[in-house]
């Protein structure tokens, strides 16, 4: 028993050498549909998890406030209002009660400290642009990336990008560049958000997901632009935009209705090392059955 243990065991390392980790999207199933508050989340189009709090916060595409809501009910918690905003499309939690917020058509990023309550004007943030005003087809979404401790952000379409960028908001400056040619198979890029937010030392944790409204649907890649997973949107929505995943593996879509979609991994995400804990067991037990032998 041992022997075969120890075999399939090693058996699978082997084709885990070969293979991609992947959280695999087809573990996943549609669990729950949270309504959002109709008039502070309106035209939801970006969603980001907040592990300090264990809170969800959203922003609509109009700029209007940022609303911190509960990852069970959906109902508000609080809000922020923004001013000078014109088409707010990303959102993005770095640590800290501070957030990075991307509005599309300029291409800016801003960095803000959350303040439940308060007010944060756009021309009194400290930002960095991603290049000129292209219209209606310029970021749609941003990651913190703790992998890097950059920023990962998608270019919607005409061309489709996705860069990847380290800045300094202190200081107004940083740079970016293309994380890769993005041929994945859909028509726009709406959101993207690095596992390695919660999930850097994970196997997969240097992997993405990237969402696509007009394809409805929801991507898991690797860093080189290759797809390890699909979660299929096509009977959902047509109007979902925004994603974000929290440390326990479940996945958040922000809907413009607005609302969330819930996906919950229908078997638990893995521990890392769980594997090689067993193998190790099995290898204890060899060495004792051994023992008992020669004795």
């Amino acid at each position: 028993m041992i022997k075969q243990l120890l075999a399939l065991g090693l058996a699978t390392l082997a084709a885990g050498a070969h293979a991609q980790a992947s959280l695999d999207l087809g573990n996943y199933r549609l669990t729950t549909e949270l309504a959002l508050p109709f008039a502070a989340a309106s035209e939801a189009s970006a969603i980001t998890y907040n592990w300090d709090t264990g809170t969800l916060f959203v922003v609509g595409d109009e700029g209007r406030a940022i609303v911190e809501v509960s990852r069970t009910t959906g109902l508000q918690i609080s809000t922020m209002s923004l001013t000078g905003f014109e088409d707010t499309e990303g959102l993005t939690y770095v640590g800290n009660g501070r957030f990075v917020i991307a509005d599309e058509r300029e291409q800016d990023l801003f960095q803000l400290t959350y303040t439940a309550g308060g007010t944060a004007n756009r021309n009194n943030l400290p930002g960095f642009s991603l290049g000129a005003n292209v219209g209606n087809q310029g970021i749609e979404g941003v990651s913190y990336d703790p992998l890097t401790g950059g920023f990962l952000a998608v270019k919607e379409k005409g061309p489709q990008a996705v860069w990847q960028a380290s800045i300094d908001f202190t200081t107004g400056t940083g740079s970016y560049s293309a994380l890769f040619t993005p041929n994945l198979g859909v028509t726009d890029l709406s959101d993207i958000q690095a596992l390695s937010t919660v999930f850097a030392n994970q196997p997969f944790g240097s992997n993405l997901l990237i969402f696509s409204q007009e394809s409805r649907a929801l991507l898991e890649v690797t860093r080189s632009g290759q797809v390890l997973s699909r979660f299929d949107f096509s009977n959902l929505s047509g109007s979902a935009e925004g994603v974000t995943i929290d440390s326990n593996g479940v996945i958040y879509v922000a809907d413009e209705s607005p609302s969330v979609f819930v996906l919950t991994p229908i078997a638990a995400v893995p521990e890392p090392g769980a594997l090689a804990m067993l193998l190790a067991g099995a290898g204890v037990c060899g060495a004792i059955a051994r023992r008992r032998r020669t004795a």
